[in-house]
């Protein structure tokens, strides 16, 4: 079993940026590939981007590339999702996931944080 609890969420002027924090707790959280998983209101859940359990590999959702950024610390349980030049577009509850996999399939994150709600305005 992984717990997972997210943070930093909040309210932000397009352009703007945001860090999300996402503390891990269980037994071998650190053996886990992390990602994060958004949905905005009315829309399904969409894949944002992944790391794998040693951070050596990460992977990104078109909409995101080259504007988020994923990291983890294993030392401290945590990973991160460093958010720039934030659109209204991303306006969603972000998700912080596990899975035994590294991979951008949702259905494949067995274990799911509470989510932390991200809104941007124009």
């Amino acid at each position: 079993q992984v717990q997972l609890v997210e943070s930093g969420g909040g309210l932000v002027q397009a352009g703007g940026s945001l860090r999300l924090s996402c503390a891990a707790a269980g037994r071998s959280s650190s053996d886990y590939a992390l990602g994060w998983i958004r949905q905005a209101p009315g829309k399904v859940r969409e894949f944002a981007a992944a790391i794998s359990w040693s951070g050596l590999r990460t992977f990104y959702a078109d909409s995101v590339k080259g504007r988020f950024t994923i990291s983890r610390d294993n030392a401290k349980n945590t990973v991160y999702l460093q958010m720039n030049s934030l659109k209204p577009e991303d306006t969603a509850v972000y998700y912080c996931a596990a899975s035994r996999e590294f991979t951008e399939v949702i259905a494949q994150y067995i274990y799911r944080g509470q989510g932390t709600q991200v809104t941007v305005s124009s």
